[in-house]
């Protein structure tokens, strides 16, 4: 049985396990999934991606939080706005997930 240490407690391997799997159910909430998927298309503000989701403001900017303390997405001011974007572990991700 030892040979299976991302089952084991207290190992490398089982908290990569742990990490993964918060990873998976942040992104895995349709809500949040819809604006990685605008993102993957570039760099948008949140008053932009309310007009592709048709979510409100404060919806997906605490969706947007939760992937930036998660290091998916990242902030740019420019002017008044706040633009998001993927980082490179966030398009990562995407690409994996889009080719399932």
């Amino acid at each position: 049985m030892s040979s299976y240490g991302c089952c084991s407690t207290f190992t490398k391997e089982s908290k990569q396990v742990a990490s993964l799997s918060s990873l998976l159910k942040l992104v895995s909430e349709e809500s949040r999934l819809r604006l990685l998927c605008v993102l993957q298309k570039g760099e948008h503000c949140v008053r932009e991606m309310m007009e592709h989701v048709g979510f409100s403001q404060s919806l997906i900017s605490h969706h947007l939080k939760d992937l930036k303390d998660a290091g998916i997405v990242e902030d740019k001011k420019k002017g008044l706005r706040v633009y998001y974007s993927l980082t490179k572990k966030g398009e990562h991700i995407i690409n994996l997930l889009f080719k399932i």
